[in-house]
C-alpha cells in the first residue's frame, strides 16, 4: 500500500520518540535506526484504514521488532569479543529522548543501559516504557499482549534488578568540563593517589573494543586497581599512537548525561571515556573504543562546533 505525504509526515513526527525508545531498549544507535526503519516499512505496507491510533500502532510494532532484536542480540553477545558496552551519544542528540525528569535522564545513562542488560526482554520493555516515557501499565499491557497486573509485576521485578544505592550528580557542559579536566590531570600526573582520590571506593572500569581495539576482557573493580589501570592507559607511547592512528587531541563533552573524554585523531573519534559521577566520587569509568559504536558520534562531531581541546597532540 502506498504512503502519501500525510502518512510520511505523521511517521516523521513520531520518529524521534520511536528512536529514543529503540535506543533505550537496544543500547545501540545503529540498531535503533534499523528498528525504526523496519517500523516505517511495516507502516508503508499496512492497511492504515484499520489503524485507529497511529502512534500506538507504531509503538507496538517497534516494540515487537526490538523484542526480536533483543533475543538475537543475546546470542550475538555470547560470542562477543571482550566486554559489550552500550553505544554513547552526545548531549542534544534526539535519540536520547525526553530528559525532563531524573528517571528519564537516568534511563539513558551508560551505567543504566549496562544494568538493563540483566533484564529479560519483556522486563526491559516494561521498564523503559514506564520509567522513561510514562506509559500507563494498561497501555504497556496492550502493547505486549499481557494483563495489566502481569505488567505491573514485571515492572516491579525490573526495578528491583536495576535498583542502585548511589545518587548520581547532575551534569551540565561547564560541570562536565571541570570534572574531565580534573580527571585528565590526575590520569596524566603518573600519581596513582591523585586518581584514587577522585574514585569511589568500589569504582568499576570497563571497556569495549569490539575485538578490533585492545580492551579489558573483564571489568576492574576497586579504586586502587582502577587508578593503576588508568595511569597506565594514559601513558603516551608510540604503540598507542600506532593503534589509534596517530597523536590525539582530547576534548571534554557530555554524553548520555555524564561527563566524557573524547579522544580524536584528525576528524575521527577513536575513543570515548564516560565518567559516572556520584556523591561518593567517580563510580564507573566506561571506555568505548569499538569503531562501529563511534560512527554516529564521529558524524555528529564533524557536523558540530565544540570547545577548545583540553590537550593537543597526546
Amino acid at each position: 500500500m502506498s504512503v502519501g505525504a500525510p502518512e510520511v509526515e505523521l511517521f516523521e513526527n513520531c520518529r524521534p520518540r520511536l528512536e529514543a525508545i529503540a535506543y533505550r531498549l537496544l543500547g545501540s544507535a545503529s540498531d535503533a535506526e534499523d528498528a525504526v526503519q523496519d517500523t516505517f516499512m511495516r507502516w508503508h505496507a499496512a492497511d492504515r484504514a484499520f489503524v485507529e491510533t497511529p502512534e500506538a500502532w507504531l509503538t507496538k510494532v517497534l516494540t515487537n521488532i526490538c523484542l526480536n532484536q533483543l533475543a538475537s542480540a543475546r546470542v550475538r553477545r555470547e560470542a562477543y569479543v571482550g566486554q559489550w558496552l552500550p553505544e554513547p551519544i552526545f548531549a542534544g542528540d534526539r535519540m536520547l529522548g525526553p530528559a525532563e525528569t531524573v528517571e528519564q535522564r537516568e534511563s539513558v545513562s551508560i551505567a543504566m543501559l549496562t544494568l538493563m542488560e540483566r533484564l529479560s526482554a519483556k522486563e526491559r520493555v516494561v521498564y523503559v516504557l514506564r520509567e522513561a516515557f510514562g506509559y500507563a501499565h494498561s497501555e504497556i499491557a496492550e502493547i505486549l499482549d499481557l494483563t495489566e497486573s502481569n505488567c505491573y509485576q514485571i515492572y516491579r521485578r525490573a526495578k528491583q534488578h536495576v535498583a542502585g544505592d548511589r545518587t548520581r550528580v547532575e551534569t551540565d557542559e561547564a560541570t562536565a568540563r571541570k570534572v574531565v579536566e580534573e580527571f585528565l590531570a590526575a590520569a596524566l600526573s603518573g600519581n596513582t593517589d591523585s586518581l584514587v582520590r577522585l574514585l569511589a571506593d568500589d569504582a568499576v572500569s570497563a571497556g569495549d573494543g569490539g575485538g578490533v581495539m585492545i580492551s579489558l576482557p573483564h571489568p576492574i573493580t576497586g579504586a586502587l586497581r582502577v587508578a593503576r589501570f588508568l595511569r597506565r592507559l594514559f601513558e603516551p607511547t608510540p604503540e598507542k599512537w600506532a593503534m589509534i592512528g596517530g597523536r590525539a587531541d582530547l576534548f571534554a563533552a557530555v554524553l548520555n548525561g555524564v561527563p566524557g573524554l573524547v579522544i580524536v585523531v584528525g576528524d575521527r573519534i577513536v575513543t570515548v571515556i564516560t565518567l559516572e559521577v556520584t556523591t561518593d566520587g567517580i563510580a564507573a569509568v566506561h571506555t568505548q573504543a569499538n569503531p562501529d559504536k563511534l560512527e554516529r558520534l564521529t558524524r555528529h562531531w564533524a557536523a558540530s562546533e565544540h570547545a577548545d581541546p583540553l590537550l593537543v597532540g597526546w
